[in-house]
């Protein structure tokens, strides 16, 4: 049977790693494990010597875009920036694998060069979540979720950054040859076969930063008070102000009225003990303010997309448990 063929176009200033991914889980032989195995091409779009991000690294491409001609999946890597200009001949080959049907795919911003052909237009779609909101500004016609790890519209899929490549190549795979072959390919690259949660679990959560608004002591008296009842009335009343005009100005200055910045602030506690001491999750919820193990895991789960105990896995320092 003839191999299906994983054609990944590349592009100067591609980082190693985006490229990699595509080899990593398509083009390793596994032939106990395929009936039909994948061959991966690296294409050059015009160049021979393409050179990488990151590590100084330079990669001698021997194929051109005419390998997409024949391509059962186009995996289009990370792009340099998100301002790079994606060339014509790419955008041209894209369009006309997908106009035979191929499946395309992209790696982080690999995404932009597919909204640059059109083919996100109307569909579901992700990238990093550092760069979602630039694809949605850019490309309104697609409807860009910045929380996923992966999105899969039909024959387009994206994925989030770098590592989230390796999620959703696992996902093709499970798609042509089944679970049991995903989770052993999985298995065999020392990865979860499916990761819990979402990008936002990744999102790192920076304290707002507004040193010349009339906010800014009331916004620390009530971080220093997580862990106590705070009510609307409670905050209108330190800051001096009427609930309506406490909530207009939180509206206007942060982007959501006061129980919600509260509520946000708290889940970011909450991440932050389950990262940092060896506390109980009900534990957690009280010093966080969010009170019982149930409301922590249900405010924690809407804000990150995943449960307190599944973070906790994730990203527990090695300092906190010596």
């Amino acid at each position: 049977m003839r191999p299906h063929v994983v054609a990944v176009p590349v592009l100067d200033g591609m980082p190693a790693f985006d490229i990699g991914v595509a080899g990593e889980v398509f083009g390793m032989p596994r032939p106990d494990l395929l009936s039909r195995p994948y061959e991966v091409q690296v294409c050059g779009v015009g160049e021979e010597l393409v050179r990488l991000q990151g590590a100084p690294l330079v990669l001698r491409v021997d194929a051109g875009l005419d390998v997409l001609r024949r391509a059962d999946t186009v995996v289009v890597p990370a792009l340099a920036s998100v301002d790079a200009e994606v060339p014509g001949e790419l955008v041209d080959a894209l369009q006309a694998a997908f106009g035979r049907g191929a499946r395309v795919a992209s790696v982080c911003t690999g995404a932009f060069a597919l909204a640059a052909a059109g083919l996100l237009d109307g569909r579901r779609a992700t990238t990093h979540w550092m760069h979602a909101a630039v694809l949605a500004e850019r490309f309104p016609a697609v409807h860009v979720d910045p929380h996923v790890l992966y999105e899969v519209d039909g024959q387009v899929a994206t994925s989030a950054g770098t590592a989230a490549g390796i999620d959703l190549c696992l996902e093709l795979v499970r798609r042509d040859h089944g679970t049991a072959i995903a989770a052993e390919v999985a298995r065999r690259l020392v990865v979860p076969p499916h990761r819990q949660g979402g990008q936002a679990q990744y999102v790192s959560t920076p304290l707002p930063t507004i040193p010349d608004s009339a906010l800014a002591p009331l916004l620390d008296w009530a971080r220093s008070r997580l862990d106590q009842q705070l009510t609307l009335r409670l905050l209108a009343r330190r800051a001096d102000t009427t609930t309506r005009t406490l909530t207009r100005r939180f509206t206007a200055e942060l982007g959501l009225p006061p129980l919600q910045w509260l509520t946000a602030e708290r889940v970011r506690r909450a991440r932050q003990l389950l990262e940092d001491t060896g506390l109980s999750i009900e534990q957690v919820a009280q010093h966080s303010g969010l009170g019982t193990a149930a409301n922590l895991r249900l405010h924690f789960t809407r804000q990150t997309g995943t449960t307190p105990t599944a973070y906790r896995t994730a990203f527990t320092r090695r300092t906190a448990a010596s």
